[in-house]
Parts: structure tokens; sequence; C-alpha cells
């Protein structure tokens, strides 16, 4: 039992590390490789090549944004456009200002500092980051109590590239020290074809365009999703088909994997159902809709409820969440005349 136990993780643990290499893999390396986000990425070459032409560094970077749009991606072609090395690290790593401090005084000129969900940082550290990117300095604190001493730190000219999925929690004093800063909006479903039709000829799969449209339009606008459907597509059309992918095998592919037309999943379906069929709709407290799906609040709040509010499938009121009449339809249900009322008074009170 103990050994299955040590072996099973073993193999997830393998299992994570190729699909981190795959992913890796499918990244675009330039700007010109880059689908989609066409405003930031004319924006974000402009910047750039007027760094180059004035031989300095870019200014920092902010790229704000739901996961899984390319914010790392683009944080390494700014590496790699400016010819610089890139560290990378991310807001929970940084609990306190001298972790901070060890990472900005080993930088090298022109590096390029990589900070994901950068709206986590410690407060101390925050603060200490504010005269790094103005000032290019740090001022290191030796000693304890009164004898304290401050002794100010040099640091060569880097470029900060921030990025964060929850912008409106960074504070002014942060968010304005940044000389760029983007919003990366969800991903049209021409696009999304696009990149199922790149990554596929990295991974040497055969899509037809009408399969690629399946598994873009199953993707929510997210190309980190349209990437993993991807594989497990290619492992379907691999192991019961001749391994080509068309718009029946990539529809088959997903109905296994839980993924339905509109590209709502398992998760996103319990909490419609659960919506519907216990609750007639709502209103209802999201404390209470998480314990009816099984899952964290915050997996329920972070995870399902963006895009199914995104889809129109599903509202917050001040009375609690409730169910649209598209979610009704969506799940094959009849709404009580009565609920549809109240969906409309309860987006009215909003």
């Amino acid at each position: 039992m103990h050994g299955e136990s040590d072996d099973s993780r073993l193999v997830g643990a393998v299992a994570d590390r190729e699909d981190d290499a795959v992913e890796a893999a499918l990244r675009p390396k330039s700007l010109a490789e880059f689908i989609g986000q066409h405003r930031v990425r004319e924006q974000l070459d402009l910047v750039l090549k007027a760094a180059r032409q004035r031989e300095a560094t870019a200014d920092h970077i902010l790229l704000s944004g739901a996961p899984g749009l390319g914010k790392t991606t683009l944080a390494m072609i700014v590496a790699s456009e400016m010819a610089a090395p890139i560290r990378i690290t991310s807001g929970p790593a940084i609990q306190h200002a001298g972790d901070l401090a060890a990472i900005l005084s080993s930088l090298q000129e022109g590096e390029v500092l990589f900070l994901d969900e950068i709206h986590r940082m410690s407060r101390p550290a925050e603060e200490m980051l504010y005269m790094a990117m103005e000032d290019f300095r740090v001022d290191v604190i030796v000693g304890k109590g009164p004898g304290a001493t401050a002794i100010p730190l040099e640091l060569p000219p880097f470029t900060l590239v921030g990025a964060t999925t929850r912008a409106g929690l960074l504070p002014p004093p942060l968010r304005d020290r940044f000389g760029f800063t983007a919003h990366m909006d969800f991903y049209e479903s021409g696009d999304l074809e696009q990149v199922v039709h790149r990554s596929a000829g990295l991974l040497d799969v055969a899509v037809d365009p009408a399969g690629a449209a399946e598994i873009a339009g199953r993707s929510r606008g997210t190309p980190r999703i349209a990437n993993r459907l991807l594989r497990r597509v290619r492992d379907y059309a691999q192991v019961r088909a001749d391994g080509a992918v068309t718009s029946d095998i990539a529809a088959k592919a997903l109905d296994v994997y839980e993924v339905d037309a509109r590209g709502l999943d398992r998760l996103d379906r319990a909490v419609l159902s659960a919506l519907l069929k216990l609750f007639g709709g709502g209103p209802v407290g999201l404390g209470t809709l998480s314990v009816a799906v099984g899952e964290e609040r915050e997996t329920v709040e972070e995870v399902a409820e963006p895009f199914l509010v995104r889809e129109g499938l599903l509202a917050r009121t001040p009375r609690g969440r409730i169910a649209t009449p598209a979610a009704w339809t969506h799940l094959g249900l009849v709404p009580p005349q009565a609920q549809a009322n109240g969906v409309q008074q309860a987006m009215f009170d909003e």
C-alpha cells in the first residue's frame, strides 16, 4: 500500500514535469510568433524597439488579465527581444523585504525580473520595490532597534515585468511606477484556431480546420486551455482513431473529458446544476453553493464563477448568486415564470 502511494506520487510528478515541458515548448519565442492580443503586441513592440534604439533598458511593464492568456510568455519574449537574461519569481515567494533585496542585489545590468502575481507580495517588500523601480536603489537595514542603520545599495538598471490577475489589488503608488501597462483580453475563436494549428504543428498532430474550430470553441477564450485540450484530443485520436483530429474526433474526445460544446467543465456544470435543481435558480449565497458542490469557496469564486458570468449563465447580485434564463436552457431545463421574473428583478436591483 505504501509503495503504491509512493509510486503514484512519482508518476504524477513525472507527468506534471512532462506537461510543463510541453507547455514551455509551445510558447512563442518572439512577438512575431505571438498570436492574438494585437493591440498589446503593437504597443509592446514600440516600447521595446525604442529602448533598443536608445541602447537603454526597457521601461517597467505591468501585464494584467485572467490566467492562461500569455503574461508569462510575454515576459519571456521581452527578455528575448532585449537579448537579456530573465529572473522569474512570484509575489507569494517574497514575504520579507530581505527576500526582495537578495534578488535585486544579484541582478545583472539590463536583466528582466518577472514578478508573477505581484499583487500578493508583502507590504514591506512592496515599499522597497518603489525605490528600486524609480531610483535603482534599495536601503538595506543592518542591525536592530535604535542602533539599526540603513545602507544604500545601488542597483544596475533592470526591467521589472509584473503580472497580475487582479490589477485592482495593486496599490496606486506601485501601479504608477510602471512605464507601460497592458490588459490582456480573452481570445476570439479565430485567434484560438491559429493557436491550435500552431501548437498542432509543433506537436506533429494532423488537425483539420473543423477540428481546430471545435477545440477553439471549447477553450474559454484562453490559449493555455486550448493547448491542454489539444493534447487530450491528440491522445484520444491516437488511441481510438487514426491519429488525425477532425471535428467529430475532437467532439467525442472532449465529451470523454467532460468539456461541453460551450466550454463548461465538470465544476461549471455542477455549480449550475446545484443552483438550478437545489435552489430553484437562486438567489443563493456563495458559501452555501460551494458546500452543495463539495468545493472550496475560493475554487467556485475564482475558477468557475468568472467564466459562468462572462458566458451570461450566472449573475452576482446583492442577494446572492442567481442563474440566468440561458443557464436553464443550457442544461435543458425550463425556468419557472416566477424565477425568470426574480432574475430580472435581482439584476435590476444590482
